[in-house]
């Protein structure tokens, strides 16, 4: 049987704007990636627009989409950002 991981999300800029909301939580199976964490998000009455690439940080570091995570872990959602 698999254990399950808590961790928190937090939400910048737009993607928070978006999700009515600054931060909030996911619980997830133990060998979760942050790919996992992406797609748990958009599912049904979800985040669904969230874009096909999504930049992410865990533990204030930037994460590929493989980068595993662990309990208690803080992942970052950040948008993409222009300037002028």
């Amino acid at each position: 049987m698999t254990g399950r991981i808590s961790v928190r999300t937090l939400f910048f800029g737009v993607y928070g704007e978006l999700a009515a909301r600054r931060e909030g939580s996911a619980e997830l199976a133990d060998d979760s990636t942050v790919a996992d964490l992406v797609e748990a998000l958009r599912g049904p009455g979800g985040l669904e627009w969230l874009p096909e690439r999504v930049v992410v940080a865990v533990n204030q570091r930037y994460a590929a989409s493989g980068t595993r995570l662990a309990n208690g872990d803080e992942v970052a959602l950040i948008p993409p950002v222009a300037g002028g």
